[in-house]
């Protein structure tokens, strides 16, 4: 059994470590399936603690990581998201007592998919980085299919080639194999054979005969300046920073051709809501645009909100105090050089550093711990920005939606199709993730966004303060990237689209058809738990 622990925790790792061994996960499920099969076959007292630990471990091998910026919230998400997975497995374990068949395995699937849903669509605390869908972030030249099921749908693929494969095993095992006709036999291995193969073969065609599909074009400029975010505000002024930033920008623009700069996630602070022009970093991108009238710049700010109110503004606000509040944001600002500024508030905040979940309970205790989680309050729905062209005399030429997704947004698919919904032409993704440090995270983090540009179709141009910043066409590949830790400029040409995919109009079929498989075959577990016997019945 600790066998089967460590090879289910390294064979479910691998796609997140290492690039192009996603297909690992299409049966790296199996030595747990085999895990639990043992356990229930021999009456394995305290079985919790197997497959708990073996959870454990494959959280700990693939996100220890997050350790780097947080300790206490590394422990915490590893522990926490494997205990929702071990109480997954261990309702289904108990289903097997009372339900026969393949219905506890396909509750299992079911059940797991809609905790994934969960995660991506309604819980405060979400932590979705390990959706089995994501296995082939790595590897996605598998999933190209993507643009019609979203990551759900590899999800789905996974537990169908693990359970097929473990359901051959155990009839091998128990000796029912030999029981079936040659036909039986042959339907088994054909249909485990097309699930397996099957979805890699339409991946294949769908890539080949996919053209990138070019309305217009806009010129990027992504500009990775790199500043150690442990030392951002103390062995560089906010003025240094703006002028290594605007250096990088200078040294690629040698025209006034039309260009779009971006800049990365919190690139700069202490912004006032409604009084941008009092901000040095603004007034300074200002200046710059001045000799760069044809350019946009996004960038990525903390911005903030003040109030003069006896109430508080909102669950976020924190009170400075007696009628005096805040609310910040982390926020994503477009501006030209006609001083227009569009602003975005990211909306999928990190628990603990920027959002304090279920506030009406949480802000509570938080209060009496002096402050120590971060309140940033995101905005209701989405929104887009805009690139705008004018000409000599000012005149509007060109006006494109932009879908600007702020770090750990990349991460929700259906919530990033909301903006194409919007009318975005094309993506960008702002972040920092150097608070991991040199590890797998900001790898993972970054080939999350591959995943985006498959299931909308969309060019995503993506820049990281130390790193990866990119160019993402619309199959998922990856243009050109810039180095790890290094400053950089990057320059590149997104294609413009305005076509809808069939995930971008529909949303998660899967997700929410597996969420309404699982409800059903609960309320059928529950219904044979209650005791048919009135004895019974009177004396419970």
């Amino acid at each position: 059994m600790l066998i089967l622990v460590v090879l289910f925790a390294v064979l479910m790792s691998i796609p997140w470590l290492v690039p192009h061994l996603g297909f690992l996960a299409l049966f790296g499920l199996v030595p747990l399936l085999c895990l639990e099969h043992i356990a229930f076959q021999t009456g394995q007292r305290h079985f919790w603690w197997w497959h708990y630990g073996a959870f454990v471990l494959w959280n700990a091998i693939t996100t220890f990581w997050v350790c780097n910026a947080t300790v206490g919230g590394g422990i915490f998400a590893v522990l926490a998201n494997s205990l929702q997975m071990s109480v997954i497995f261990a309702l289904f374990h108990y289903s097997r007592k009372k339900l026969r068949g393949a219905l506890p395995y396909i509750f299992l699937a079911a059940m797991w998919i809609a905790w994934e849903r969960w995660y991506f669509v309604s819980a405060q605390i979400s932590w979705p980085w390990l959706v089995l869908g994501n296995a082939f972030a790595r590897t996605t030249h598998l999933v190209q299919w993507y643009e019609f099921t979203g990551t759900l749908g590899g999800s789905l693929w996974v537990w169908v080639t693990n359970l097929g494969i473990f359901g051959i095993m155990s009839s091998l095992a128990s000796g029912s194999w030999a029981g079936l006709n040659m036909k039986a036999r042959s339907a088994a291995i054909t249909s485990l054979a097309l699930a397996f193969f099957a979805p890699m073969l339409l991946s294949s065609v769908i890539y080949s005969r996919y053209e990138e599909v070019s309305e217009d074009q806009v010129d990027v400029l992504i500009g990775q300046p790199n500043f150690d975010p442990y030392q951002k505000f103390t062995s560089l002024s906010q003025q240094q920073q703006n002028a290594i930033l605007l250096d990088l920008y200078k040294s690629e623009l040698k025209d006034d051709s039309p260009v779009l700069l971006l800049a990365p996630e919190t690139f700069t602070s202490g912004v006032v809501l409604d009084r941008y022009e009092e901000a040095p970093t603004w007034r300074a991108l200002y200046a710059f645009l001045q000799d760069h009238k044809s350019a946009n710049i996004l960038f990525g700010a903390s911005t903030y909100g003040y109030f003069l109110t006896d109430e508080a503004p909102s669950l976020y606000a924190r009170k400075i105090r007696d009628g005096f509040w805040v609310e910040s944001h982390n926020s994503a600002m477009m501006m030209d050089a006609t001083s227009r500024t569009e602003i975005f508030h990211k909306s999928k905040l990190v628990v603990g550093t920027e959002l304090t979940p279920y506030p009406r309970f949480f802000n509570k205790i938080d209060d009496m711990l002096g402050g120590v989680m971060a309140r940033c309050s995101g905005q209701e729905e989405i929104s887009v920005l805009h690139f705008q062209q004018r000409d000599n005399a000012g005149a509007l030429k060109r006006n494109i939606p932009v879908g600007s997704i702020v770090c750990y947004e990349s991460i929700y698919p259906e919530y990033c199709t909301g903006y194409i919904r919007k009318g975005a032409k094309f993506l960008t993704v702002i972040t920092n993730d150097a608070w991991w440090g040199n590890t797998a995270g900001y790898k993972q983090h970054f080939s999350y966004s591959r995943l985006r540009a498959i299931e909308t179709r969309r060019d995503i141009a993506r820049c990281g303060n130390t790193g990866i910043s990119a160019f993402i066409d619309q199959r998922g590949d990856v243009v050109t990237r810039g180095p790890w830790w290094e400053a950089c400029v990057l320059r590149g040409k997104v294609n413009l689209n305005s076509k809808e995919t069939f995930f971008v109009r529909n949303g998660d079929i899967v997700g929410r058809v597996c969420t309404f498989v699982f409800l059903l075959l609960l309320l059928y577990l529950i219904t044979v738990l209650i005791p048919r016997d009135t004895k019974k019945v009177k004396s419970l």
